[in-house]
């Protein structure tokens, strides 16, 4: 049971700090590029294109959203770990938030990257 402890406490401690990163002006800066925007099959040169200011608003607001979600999670985590008797296995409940804070670390870094 410690070992589980240990890997839990070892996720936390990187995906946190992975959501943390997105902020860090270098990744801001990486993010300047419009995240892959649909383009209409039948490209119309008098079509609107997006404004790319715009697009970089709506990623920024995205991913302040899953850092905060992502914070609460692991904050959650980790409270669930530190009570947890080390007899007991493991919850579901504590699977699907280690599953859910993945899919959100994977989303911001995807939205970082541009």
């Amino acid at each position: 049971m410690e070992a589980r402890r240990d890997f839990l406490t070892r996720i936390v401690s990187v995906v946190v700090p992975a959501g943390v990163v997105a902020f860090l002006p270098s990744a801001q800066a990486r993010a300047t590029r419009p995240q892959n925007p649909q383009l209409p099959k039948e490209e119309d040169p008098s079509a609107p294109k997006p404004d790319p200011k715009l697009i970089l608003e709506a990623n920024q607001k995205e991913i302040k959203k899953n850092v905060e979600k992502l914070y609460d999670l692991a904050s959650e985590l980790k409270a669930e770990v530190e009570k947890t008797d080390s007899v007991h296995v493991l919850s579901v409940a504590m699977l699907r938030k280690t599953d859910e804070i993945e899919r959100l670390a994977k989303e911001i870094r995807s939205r970082a990257k541009g």
